[in-house]
């Protein structure tokens, strides 16, 4: 038995454990002994439906007190569970259908477990990728527990995780279960965990952020959980916020989008009676940190106690298992302003006051166990304040992907522990500064242009972060920086181009103005820049392209 995962089986807490939130304001809360009550009678019926160990086990639910039992029932029965998003956050039917048949293909599961309500969506599809079964969640409650399973030793993988699926097709990570306890560990010594601090979390717990840091490490700390739905918290986002405010959470986690999402729909006078002087850390991560979504933020709940220092930019992946550095707690974040021809593959960045500079986020120290260098091409080290790939090492490094190879290469790629994240960035103080992904960048006239730069700067000009994506590429041989501007206001076609002509010369220059929709997105909120880059090319992506011209010109693009 491993004793940081499992163990909380042995003695759980009838006090502590996890809200999940209903509807209007109500809770309910499930302490964390009837939750192992229900995760022992997963694991018996897992045993009992003939699932072998150390076999796979898909798992699509919701992210109720099922999914957490089936999730660590399935560790108990000794197989290993792969979360797989239910379609309501994936969007269009016809695209979770391939994303569902592509991962039990890669995983290939001895079993299926599903809400009821989702077994006709998922039969077909689990059927025509093979899946010996389906298993109906709703059955397996069926039959008391009996401890059969107790005495099953653990699987060789804790978890088999898929990416966000921002730079490609989702993959599925083969998570040891010595990397998820270092990883688990790693994260609550970073934090000062001890039970004592409540986590909230609207994170999809399907994988890594909301998966590892909103349920995994609080249920094995012992700690109290506040969990929303994605959905409840892009309809009531104050209702996240008085988690913090009213109801004693201290922890949470979330892409930047989630920062820019509470600070368009709440309004300070909604904020009237919340105390947020205990919230201890807003970890930022999942994407490139955006300095200006994080100060609006901050300087929307600040009268109202939240302390600068609590805003804690972090860098992680699914293939680390999850967090790879993160800024300590008593520590307050800072950006970098940097001249952007110095933010080039190679280059060593140049400080500067400039009205353009582009700012860059810190985004902490390695975290116990990890260590993280940035390489040249050829694998060599390189000095601080150079520009290079980031590279993970430890024991939190994951076992490499499931399945066949990737049909075209992978930017990250995996050697022993050492995980190529094929994300550019630099070191400076011993603390990691992150551009982007490679893959997402584009090199014009000796100089690497990164799509999260383009979109920071857009920001700059007062476009959300939720209606702009930029793409990079070349086409019939030609380098190109696409702006998709979803249903834009006066001014954002003309400010988008402008934005790609100063930040990526020599490039031809196409806006998009797009109907809302046109951006597709991870669960995470990434956008997903490879498709859209394939939309475009093939000619398929929705709205109508307009091209550069001049200082300032549009005009339609044949």
């Amino acid at each position: 038995m491993n004793p940081s995962l499992l163990s909380w089986l042995d003695a759980p807490s009838p006090r502590r454990g996890i809200r999940f939130a209903g509807l209007d304001d109500s809770w309910d809360f499930w302490s964390y002994q009837r939750l192992a009550d229900l995760t022992e009678r997963f694991a018996d019926g897992l045993a009992g439906a003939g699932v072998p160990p150390d076999a796979a086990v898909t798992v699509i639910s919701h992210g109720g007190p099922r999914f957490v039992a089936a999730l660590f029932g399935t560790m108990r029965a000794g197989a290993t569970p792969s979360p797989l998003a239910p379609p309501m956050l994936f969007g269009d039917p016809d695209g979770y259908a391939e994303h569902v048949h592509a991962a039990l293909t890669a995983v290939r599961p001895a079993a299926v477990l599903v809400d009821a309500r989702l077994a006709a969506t998922v039969a077909p599809i689990a059927a025509s990728a093979g899946a010996p079964q389906v298993i109906e969640i709703e059955s397996l409650l069926a039959a008391e527990a009996t401890g059969a399973a107790r005495d099953r030793p653990l699987a060789e993988l804790a978890l088999v995780q898929f990416t966000s699926g921002s730079s490609g097709r989702s993959r599925p990570v083969r998570v040891p279960h010595s990397a998820l306890a270092a990883n688990v560990a790693a994260i609550r010594a970073w934090l000062g965990m001890r039970g004592e601090y409540p986590t909230a979390s609207w994170l999809p717990v399907h994988h890594d952020m909301g998966l590892t840091g909103c349920l995994i490490t609080p249920v094995v700390d012992g700690s109290d959980i506040w969990l929303l739905s994605p959905e409840q918290f892009i309809q009531h986002p104050l209702r996240f916020l008085r988690c913090f405010g009213a109801l004693g959470a201290r922890h949470t986690a979330m892409p930047t989008f989630g920062l820019a999402h509470i600070v368009r729909r709440v309004r300070p006078e909604q904020l009237a009676g919340l105390d947020f002087s205990r919230w201890r850390a807003v970890i930022v991560g999942a994407e490139r940190v955006d300095p200006v979504i994080l100060d609006r933020f901050l300087n929307l709940l600040e009268p109202y106690g939240l302390r600068r220092r609590a805003a804690l930019p972090a860098y992680g992946m699914a293939e680390a298992t999850l967090a790879a550095t993160g800024l300590p707690v008593p520590e307050e974040w800072r950006a970098l302003r940097c001249e952007p021809a110095s933010l080039t593959v190679g280059a060593r960045i140049r400080v500067t006051g400039a009205a353009d500079a582009q700012p860059v986020v810190g985004c902490g120290r390695p975290l116990d166990g990890v260590e993280v260098r940035v390489e040249d091409p050829d694998g060599q080290p390189l000095p601080e304040d150079t520009v290079g790939e980031i590279v993970v090492r430890g024991v939190s490094v994951a076992a490499g992907y499931a399945g066949p190879p990737a049909a075209s290469g992978s930017l990250t790629t995996f050697t022993g522990d050492r995980l190529r994240s094929g994300d550019a960035g630099f070191l400076h103080g011993g603390q990691l500064f992150v551009l982007g992904r490679l893959g997402d960048s584009l090199k014009i006239r000796a100089r690497t242009v990164f799509a999260e730069d383009l979109e920071a700067a857009m920001a700059g000009h007062g476009v959300p972060s939720h209606r702009f994506a930029a793409v990079l590429g070349v086409r019939e041989g030609t380098s190109t920086a696409v702006a998709i501007v979803e249903h834009p206001r006066d001014g954002w076609l003309a400010a988008a181009a402008k934005v790609l002509r100063h930040r990526a010369p020599g490039a031809e220059v196409v806006v998009v103005d797009a109907p809302r929709g046109t951006i597709l997105r991870t669960t995470s909120g990434k956008p997903k820049r490879r498709l859209l880059w394939q939309l475009f090319v093939a000619g398929r992506l929705a709205g109508n392209p307009v091209s550069s011209t001049g200082a300032g010109s549009l005009r339609r693009s044949e």
